[in-house]
């Protein structure tokens, strides 16, 4: 069900124009290309980790255009999805799921698209590039809780959609999706690695960069990541379970 329903979302996403779900794709392409030409076109960035800033930059990019996408669309699934909700035999708990996966099915198509990039400026693939899979299901599971979370927050508060707008506005910019862990004063970045995305996005680039998915010195993150993962895994599902049953009378 979740994999047919995910189908229907993604046609449903884009049914009232010409391209369709091509422009999925569109935005996090152009803004690529925009950040490629302000700063390495115009701006002439020197390499970052002895890679191009293009690709050092689309490595950090992609994962967060992922995770972005799954919380925005999490946040009014249950208003788009108004008559589903209203239906008694319907699973409810399914509709988050659905934004999840639908976000994923487009970041795997970016993820071809990082890995073809890649492969056009000369770096040799490597088995251990797989290991961006498993940086996928971070972000994957990461959202679960996260789109359970706010949701059901939504769905109480009108404005809990423009205030999850708000703070992932300001998540890109202290995640490193531009910046680089050495540009950074340790103190400061101690305290930006409790982000999760930060792992997140340093497995990517280690993955891509120096075939190296799991760097020495990441095992403390990988920890400290997963049991994020849990916290808000329990915290959302525990607020969704609360609230649930008043829905239908609010929807």
């Amino acid at each position: 069900m979740i994999i047919k329903l995910t189908g229907n979302d993604l046609k449903a996403r884009y049914s009232g124009s010409a391209l369709g779900l091509f422009w999925a794709y569109v935005q996090p392409l152009v803004t690529m290309l925009v950040f490629w030409f302000v700063f390495q076109v115009g701006f002439r960035n020197p390499p970052v980790s002895n890679v191009e800033y293009i690709l050092w930059f689309a490595a950090g990019f992609v994962p967060w255009t992922f995770f972005s996408d799954g919380i925005m669309s999490s946040s009014f699934v249950f208003y788009e999805y108004s008559y589903l909700v209203k239906k008694m035999k319907f699973n409810v708990w399914l509709l988050p799921m659905i934004k999840v996966t639908s976000s994923f099915c487009i970041h795997f198509f970016l993820l071809l698209f990082l890995i073809g990039l890649y492969l056009f400026y000369g770096h040799k693939p490597s088995f251990t590039w797989f290991g961006v899979l498993y940086y996928s299901f971070c972000v994957f599971a990461l959202l679960i809780g996260n789109a359970y979370l706010v949701g059901a927050l939504s769905v109480f508060f009108k404005d809990a959609t423009q205030m999850v707008n708000v703070i992932m506005q300001i998540g890109f910019w202290v995640t490193p999706v531009f910046w680089s862990d050495e540009a950074i004063g340790e103190g400061v970045l101690n305290i930006l690695k409790l982000n999760p995305m930060h792992y997140v996005l340093t497995g990517y680039r280690n993955t891509l960069i120096y075939s190296d998915p799991f760097k020495a010195g990441t095992l403390g993150e990988t920890i400290y990541f997963w049991c994020f993962v849990l916290v808000m895994t329990f915290v959302g599902t525990f607020v969704y379970r609360k609230l649930r049953k008043h829905f239908s009378d609010l929807l």
